[in-house]
């Protein structure tokens, strides 16, 4: 009988070893060691510039507003610190300034222009962003910059045709400007090698250049297009060389939030290092991100907690349209005539092969399965790879009885685990 307890102990500690082999087979990436001391809430080098850039051009800036060379410097202090602390207040003033620099100026009215349109695509304002850089193209502009820009807002449009146009206009392989937007290009036609390789040239130009805003871009992009490839190592080493340069960084810590998250699946050291980035900065989607994590870990209670925050929050009429497409996500489940009223405006603030998806999703949760199919058919299949439009294509193939058009969509999205998340590719495991 001692034997056998003996045996029947052996039988179970093993057995909990293969469950928490199970539970957790991937490589550990994350160490403690390597950003604890950029989690500290004291460091906040990036708001203490921009708050001191906003403050020494306000000095200058005479009452009436009438200094003009001063507005725009003024403008992109507060938009530095939208950036720093996701006070969206900031880029209401920013925009404001713009204007008043646009109205005044005898001299530079495009280059404002450009800014202005910066603070609307920020704003999710995509069309009004558009319209004003067309009109400026026509006149007398800097050409070459503001061709960068309609690059950006025509592809934000999905107005594609144009966008290419404007970037064989700009086409220079030794241009850092030029190179990250090819790099966008490629990543939009699903070639993520081209898009690394791109991406890659433009952060060599900017460490020889030495430029510290630009390494700052380009090794949190380039971390964020290795993930989408696998190679979360690359990702997390770039992410810290990050935060080494700027380290409040709130994107780069919430990137490495996703890592301790999506890959290595711990939840409680995600949210430690998302609970130490929202002290400082104060963005919504970190609470929808606070909700999935919770549901992954089978708390329904935090989830409508953090979903609720999430609504109160982008509720403020100051967030205009910036987080529809996320409502959109949330009430498909919660309120799906909701989530269709809203779906169709964002189809009207921006018709994309990604607000299409939203579009059906919203329709197939209406129990309008042949109307989502349509739109899948029409504005979605073959014109985009993001993993979450091929996930919603897979459902709403799956409600008409397409199931040979599943197959194949559930074997590619098997491959952008990491990109969806355990939640998600739970739900793909499942179709």
């Amino acid at each position: 009988m001692k034997k056998i307890l003996i045996l029947f102990a052996l039988c179970a500690f093993f057995s909990c070893d293969e469950k928490k082999e199970s539970k957790n087979d991937t490589a550990k990436i994350t160490h403690k060691e390597d950003y604890n001391k950029y989690l500290s809430t004291n460091d906040n080098s990036a708001y203490k510039a921009a708050l001191s850039e906003k403050d020494f051009w306000n000095k200058r800036l005479a009452a009436d507003s009438s200094g003009v060379g001063d507005l725009g410097p003024l403008a992109g202090g507060y938009s530095a610190l939208f950036a720093a602390t996701g006070n969206v207040e900031n880029l209401q003033k920013a925009e404001k300034l713009q204007k008043k620099a646009i109205e005044i100026s005898a001299t530079n009215k495009d280059g404002y222009t450009r800014a202005l349109a910066k603070t609307y695509i920020s704003q999710h304002r995509f069309k009004e962003a558009k319209q004003i850089l067309e009109e400026s193209y026509k006149g007398v502009s800097n050409k070459h910059e503001t061709e960068f820009m309609l690059f950006d807002v025509y592809m934000e449009l999905a107005e594609y045709n144009k966008a290419y146009e404007m970037l064989n206009k700009v086409k220079n392989n030794g241009d850092y400007n030029y190179l990250i937007r090819v790099s966008k290009w490629s990543d939009y036609k699903g070639d993520l090698d081209a898009a690394i390789k791109y991406m890659e040239k433009a952060k060599a130009i900017a460490e020889s250049g030495g430029n510290k805003s630009l390494k700052v871009w380009s090794y949190s992009n380039i971390a964020d297009f290795y993930g989408h490839a696998g190679r979360i190592d690359d990702a997390y080493a770039y992410y810290l060389k990050t935060l080494e340069l700027e380290p409040d960084n709130a994107y780069v810590k919430k990137g490495l939030a996703w890592i301790a998250y999506s890959y290595e699946k711990d939840t409680k050291e995600a949210n430690r290092i998302l609970d130490s980035v929202m002290v400082n900065h104060k963005s919504p989607n970190y609470y929808l991100l606070k909700a999935e994590m919770a549901e992954f870990n089978n708390n329904q209670e935090q989830v409508e907690a953090n979903q609720e925050k999430f609504t109160d929050m982008v509720s403020d009429s100051l967030y205009g349209g910036m987080y529809n497409t996320y409502l959109i996500e949330l009430y498909a489940d919660t309120n799906p005539e909701k989530a269709l009223t809203l779906a169709k405006k964002e189809i009207n603030n921006r018709a994309t092969p990604e607000t299409y998806t939203l579009l059906a999703l919203a329709q197939l949760k209406n129990e309008n399965k042949e109307d989502a199919l349509q739109t899948i058919e029409t504005y979605v299949e073959g014109k985009t790879f993001e993993p979450n439009a091929q996930y919603v294509s897979a459902m709403v193939y799956k409600a008409n009885g397409m199931q040979d058009k599943v197959k194949p969509l559930k074997e590619e999205l098997s491959g952008a685990s990491y990109e969806l998340g355990p939640v998600l590719s739970k739900k793909i495991a499942q179709l």
